[in-house]
């Protein structure tokens, strides 16, 4: 047996105005305590936690900031935060329910702070992680990390899961194929045989690169011509669709070429933190941080777990010594 960890993603479903107006007093507060721990340079878990105790906030952000304050310039060595930091929580908010006499089957209690003012909400989960949420609520999947982040209106939720699988059998040596996510680049793989790189594999991100462009002008310009929410909503569905099925089509070719190799072995580089390591300046970061990396190795997971394929993952320092072209 072994362990795997990943990442199950849920979007919240349409909350209340109350609920939404709580969310968004939670989400403000957060912020404002790590940027303050952050700008004060706080680099022990003591010191994180002189700064954040005032701060009006669930017990369980306050250890995650305690817990992730420290590595952001000692282990992540990020110059400046990015604005769009998803809320952290220790797994101790991992409180879930499952019914399925409701609509919404899965539902979260929020963590907030004080006595009696948590509040339950739906999720609706990805179909094909199903097994897992109930799992976890089972608690045979032992939850880690969560991450609460916004997107426009929409609430999404990613919370780290471990399970036992049985380790797959291998007849002879491994053949690990390297998979470096990127932008230009969609996806680039490539082969180890013998202990030299052998037979790329280049998926262009042409496509994805184009689209995410005209999201954001687009978006922009119906918000500066204060175009009704509808429409907005519309057009930002439409392109989350069309990069959704990019990441699809990708994960699945990335998949289909590690099948042509004998006791594959697929390795990409572990970007939890990517976004703390990025400064290119406002437009880079802008764009390099719109596009989904975890969730395209999210998917290239589960489509290589279904084949039978391990996974692992890599500190993304010198990997490019191998091959570096």
């Amino acid at each position: 047996m072994t362990t795997i960890t990943k990442t199950l993603q849920a979007t919240f479903a349409p909350p209340t105005a109350h609920k939404q107006s709580k969310l968004n007093d939670l989400l403000e507060t957060y912020r404002d305590g790590l940027q303050e721990a952050f700008d004060a340079g706080a680099s022990t878990m003591s010191s994180v936690s002189d700064i954040v105790t005032p701060y009006e906030l669930p017990y369980q952000a306050k250890a995650a900031l305690c817990n992730y304050v420290p590595k952001l310039r000692k282990t992540y060595n990020a110059k400046k935060l990015d604005d769009e930091h998803p809320i952290r929580l220790t797994n101790q908010a991992a409180k879930f329910d499952h019914s399925e006499e409701r609509d919404y089957e899965f539902t979260w209690w929020v963590p907030r702070p004080g006595r009696g003012t948590n509040f339950w909400i739906p999720l609706r989960i990805n179909p094909e992680q199903e097994d897992l949420w109930h799992d976890l609520v089972s608690e045979d999947a032992k939850a880690g990390e969560i991450r609460l982040q916004k997107h426009r209106k929409n609430w999404v939720l990613h919370v780290t899961v471990e399970y036992p699988v049985e380790e797959p059998a291998t007849d002879g040596d491994a053949t690990h194929i390297g998979l470096d996510i990127g932008e230009t680049a969609l996806i680039t793989g490539c082969a180890l045989k013998d202990g030299s790189p052998t037979d790329p594999f280049v998926c262009s991100g042409s496509r994805a690169k184009h689209l995410r462009k005209e999201m954001h002008t687009t978006l922009k310009r119906l918000q500066e011509r204060d175009a009704s929410e509808w429409r907005i909503d519309d057009r930002f569905a439409h392109y989350q669709n069309a990069l959704t099925d990019i990441v699809e089509k990708a994960s699945r070719q990335a998949v289909e070429y590690a099948k042509q190799y004998e006791n594959s072995v697929l390795v990409m580089e572990d970007l939890t933190y990517i976004r703390e390591r990025l400064d290119y300046g406002k437009y880079m970061n802008r764009r390099l941080h719109s596009w989904a990396f975890a969730r395209l190795q999210g998917r290239i997971e589960d489509k290589a777990t279904e084949a039978g394929i391990p996974v692992e993952y890599v500190n993304p320092a010198y990997t490019s010594q191998t091959c570096h072209s």
